[in-house]
């Protein structure tokens, strides 16, 4: 047992148990040919998240730094201003971009990033600024994760969404130090769940432990890559990387332990396994993708654009290369298909814009925004 483990309440006993029904096995996915995306902005450098801010501005996010301008579906040369500073090291940089949810009145923008700490490390932040024409004025942190603090410079997480209560949630990786993911008293590993405003909400499940970060909503996670709130019943679901194998996607719910590394359908990337694929008291993934795709940026499709996906989730592919579609049947998933396979592009972020359009963010030093045509 690791020394930084520390065991949950017992009050969260109940809710761990409940928390173990999932996939029994992965699906049999199919390729599909009868998909085209359309280049809409070129000469990204590695972009790594897309907020569609109205229907005439949206920003990108590229892993470097910058945070970028599409204006009338122009990308304007000078990056936004007064963007935080960010460790572009390894897997780290600038990550989200999100508006907050009645933008059009207060102008909040929020933005996650890997934040210098100790030293030479680095660590998952999310801060906010009020952003209008170009400029971030006025950006302070809501939440560093000074407990993930670490010179690993790999599995940050990143991800933020503001759900329709105002409760911001923000996924961090183990940070490439598994045990992490199972120490209540480390934010690494973790989703966490904070006000809009960076407070604590005081329902949050750990709230009141001694031994516990306050912040952590779920934990057992080891890379949350995609983040997006179930349609119909509001919920957070996310995607996260497996080692060799193992990527899974999960819905998140308050005090639920997801496992990692203790359950796994992943290996060592030399072979042997890592824990078991099912142990009482940890969550089974909804769906899990053996061999790993890497999946990144996720959403559930509800436009009239794709009739036939409406309710789907839509997850890119770093590795595999592809746009990925899995179908459920409330939470089980029933079928998966692949797209776009033949164009070879590590696709970072998945979006659906206010025109009903489907997005796709290339990670690649001359990335681009491509539209998702509809299926013929």
């Amino acid at each position: 047992m690791s020394p930084r483990f520390r065991s949950p309440s017992l009050a969260l006993s109940a809710v761990l148990m409940a928390g173990c029904a999932g996939a029994d096995a992965p699906l049999t996915p199919e390729e599909r040919d009868n998909l085209s995306a359309t280049p809409v902005v070129e000469g990204l450098d590695q972009p790594w998240s897309l907020a569609m801010l109205s229907d005439s501005e949206w920003l990108i996010s590229e892993r470097g730094g910058a945070l970028r301008r599409v204006v009338q579906g122009q990308l304007r040369d000078t990056p936004v201003s007064g963007v935080p500073a960010v460790v572009a090291k390894g897997q780290g940089g600038l990550f989200d971009v999100l508006p907050h949810p009645d933008f059009a009145d207060n102008h909040q923008l929020y933005l996650s990033y890997a934040k210098a700490c100790g030293d030479g490390g680095a660590t998952t932040a999310v801060g906010r600024g009020v952003y209008r024409d170009g400029e971030l004025v006025d950006f302070q942190d809501l939440f560093v994760a000074e407990s993930a603090c670490t010179d690993t410079a790999k599995h940050f997480g990143g991800r933020i969404v503001i759900d329709d209560d105002g409760y911001l949630f923000l996924t961090v990786g183990d940070r490439g130090e598994r045990d992490r993911a199972q120490d209540t008293g480390d934010h690494g590993g973790s989703v966490l769940r904070l006000h809009d405003d960076g407070r604590v909400p005081e329902d949050n499940p750990l709230v009141g432990d001694a031994n516990a970060q306050p912040e952590i909503w779920s934990w057992g996670h080891r890379n949350p890559q995609g983040l997006a709130l179930h349609p119909d019943s509001g919920e957070p679901w996310l995607n996260e990387h497996g080692p060799r194998g193992g990527d899974e996607i999960n819905r998140v719910e308050a005090g639920v332990n997801y496992g990692w590394p203790v359950i796994t359908y992943g290996r060592e990337y030399y072979g042997p396994s890592i824990g078991q694929e099912k142990k009482d008291g940890y969550a089974q993934p909804l769906h899990y993708w053996t061999p790993s795709i890497a999946p990144s940026g996720m959403v559930f499709v509800t436009s009239q654009r794709y009739p036939d996906w409406r309710g789907d989730v839509l997850s890119g592919a770093l590795k595999l290369t592809h746009l990925n579609r899995v179908r459920f049947d409330g939470t089980e998933a029933v079928e998966e298909l692949r797209y776009l396979t033949d164009r070879g592009e590590r696709l970072r972020d998945v979006r659906q814009g206010p025109d009903g359009y489907l997005y796709l963010l290339t990670d690649a030093p001359d990335g681009k925004l491509l539209r998702v045509e509809p299926p013929s």
